[in-house]
């Protein structure tokens, strides 16, 4: 079988959407309010609907939007927030870009979400907020990092860049779990822009207010400057892509989960690998990644023989934030968060966007039988 099957494919996604993007950029184009274009706030209003929350605070990238929430709430030198170690860098860079000290712990064996446990046992005076990540589109264990936040007095700030349309089993969408949400419209996400950008959904008003300071020299006025702020602004044409791509955001997370059902069907029982597992707290996982662990075996040489075999994978992330050069002034060794290198270690992403096809996800699948059973 000649069969290619990429990881995304968005020139496809791109070409179906040809005939409402066109008019769409058509009419920026026309009125030429590339900065804070009526598309802007357009979309943060749709945006913050999608999600239920109050607002929606378009920025330049999902990394400045969870910085700006740590900023917006005033934290900084001295201060500690609480993070996983098996995500992308981002999550701990924008702790550090506020001033304030990430703290990394563990995730769980199976979920590869961040621990609860460990989130309780690192709390210390200096803590002040606890940043959970909803990695590859599944709620993290809010029902207990919550009450932990509460007790001490912590904020809850999620980071949803992976999360877009994912739910609690309660129904609560991530977004409106916390003080406050970060997420990321990097072109590869569930919505994904033409180039970089990134929002922030609060119900907090106040901090609403502070982040649009930020996000624009501290002003809100021209030339009158409340603040000391940043240039992170979500532009127009981005702006007006996104307005398209949110009407069919939803749809295009059912097609991910019928993908992500036609993948449990076609790997069950399959040797030598474990599959995603759907935790009882989630509601709408949004499969922004189908991520399996493979055990007893080369992940990168599997990897190299699933692509001669016309199947693209990636490796979401192969090394853990702990063992980045960038952070090893935290003082982490090997060993340090034995769950999160396992997964760098062994977890592979396997092809999941929207317009998949039964037959591609069937090649993935026979692909990889063929690998770990010869």
């Amino acid at each position: 079988m000649n069969l290619r099957v990429p990881f995304q494919d968005l020139p496809l996604q791109t070409r179906g959407l040809r005939a409402e993007l066109d008019p769409a950029i058509g009419a920026v184009l026309e009125h030429c309010q590339f900065i804070h274009g009526p598309e802007c706030a357009a979309f943060e209003g749709e945006f913050a609907a999608f999600v239920g929350s109050a607002h929606a605070v378009g920025l330049g990238s999902g990394t400045d939007a969870l910085e700006f929430i740590l900023r917006g709430l005033g934290l900084g030198a001295g201060d500690e927030v609480i993070t996983v170690a098996n995500s992308f860098i981002a999550s701990a860079e924008a702790i550090s870009h506020a001033g304030a000290t990430p703290v990394l712990v563990d995730c769980g064996p199976d979920d590869y979400l961040i621990d609860p446990a460990a989130v309780a046992a690192a709390i210390t005076p200096r803590t002040k907020a606890v940043l959970p990540v909803h990695l590859y589109g599944q709620p993290a264990n809010i029902e207990a990092i919550a009450p932990l936040c509460e007790k001490h007095g912590l904020a809850l700030i999620e980071d949803a860049a992976q999360a877009h349309g994912a739910t609690l089993a309660d129904g609560r969408a991530c977004g409106t779990l916390g003080v406050a949400a970060g997420f990321s419209f990097y072109p590869g996400k569930n919505l994904g822009a033409f180039g970089d950008g990134g929002a922030v959904t609060t119900n907090d008003p106040a901090l609403a207010h502070r982040l649009r300071l930020l996000r624009n020299w501290g002003s809100v006025v021209k030339y009158h400057h409340e603040i000391p702020g940043y240039n992170s602004r979500l532009d127009t044409l981005q702006a007006a892509v996104l307005r398209v791509k949110l009407r069919h955001l939803a749809g295009w997370n059912d097609a991910r989960q019928t993908a992500a059902g036609w993948y449990g069907e076609e790997l069950r029982d399959c040797p030598g690998l474990e599959l995603p597992v759907v935790m009882p707290w989630c509601g709408r996982h949004a499969w922004h990644l189908y991520v399996v662990r493979i055990k007893d075996r080369d992940r990168d040489a599997m990897a190299r023989q699933l692509l001669e075999a016309g199947v693209q994978t990636v490796v979401h992330y192969p090394v853990p934030i702990h063992l980045q050069p960038a952070y090893a002034s935290l003082g982490h060794r090997p060993g340090a968060f034995p769950n999160a290198e396992r997964a760098a270690r062994s977890v592979l992403s396997l092809p999941m966007f929207p317009e998949i096809t039964r037959e591609q996800v069937a090649h993935v699948a026979a692909s990889l039988r063929k690998i770990l059973e010869g």
